[in-house]
């Protein structure tokens, strides 16, 4: 055998080792939507706030907060929803397995961040304490991406980095954490999930 056949051999048995041991069908498509998400509830949000505030952004009474958390919610619902019928339908155009030991092993490590980092966001919201919650909210967010990238594509820990970033600076800048969870969840995935459709789904 040539070494380029051995070169290829061996590329071959790494795309193997890659497929059994990594979801790789994640739809770049789905960050898109999910950005897009991002932005209708943070524009919708950010409406009930100062309509209802006297122009005080930030500051949360009564049905005013519940509808935020309302919206909120429905965003991240939106979004797991999105993500899940787009990364279906990839894999089977892959002929690829939805639901496996690495897709089991990427939902584990993807959640456990970011179910800590919810619970811990709504102790931190029942003591009042708004300013803080993007910036939480982001650095746990980014941790589940990092986890998560090991048994996914890993370019999508950078996204995590990116996040961490956001949420250290929001943290911070506690009265930026709005304008920098706009960035993060809305801007960043918008721009990250483009460039992942087009380098991994087209």
């Amino acid at each position: 055998m040539s070494n380029e056949d051995y070169l290829k051999d061996i590329s071959e048995i790494k795309n193997l080792m890659n497929k059994s041991s990594r979801f790789i069908s994640l739809s770049g498509l789905s960050g898109v939507l999910a950005g897009i998400y991002a932005l209708i509830g943070a524009a919708i949000a950010y409406w009930l706030v100062i309509a209802k505030s006297d122009g005080t952004l930030y500051i949360f009474h009564g049905w005013v907060f519940w509808t935020c958390m309302f919206v909120l919610a429905m965003v991240a619902f939106l979004s797991a929803l999105t993500g899940i019928i787009l990364t279906t339908q990839k894999a089977k155009k892959n002929d690829e397995k939805i639901w496996d030991g690495s897709s089991k092993r990427l939902l584990i490590n993807f959640l456990i961040p970011l179910v800590v980092g919810g619970i811990y966001c709504l102790i931190i919201l029942n003591q009042g304490r708004y300013g803080q919650t993007g910036g939480l909210m982001l650095i746990f967010y980014g941790l589940a991406l990092v986890s998560a990238s090991k048994y996914s594509i890993g370019d999508i820990k950078y996204l995590g980095y990116i996040e961490i970033i956001l949420g250290l600076v929001a943290s911070y800048y506690p009265g930026s954490g709005f304008w920098l969870w706009i960035l993060g969840f809305g801007i960043m995935h918008i721009i990250y999930g483009s460039w992942m459709h087009f380098k991994y789904d087209r």
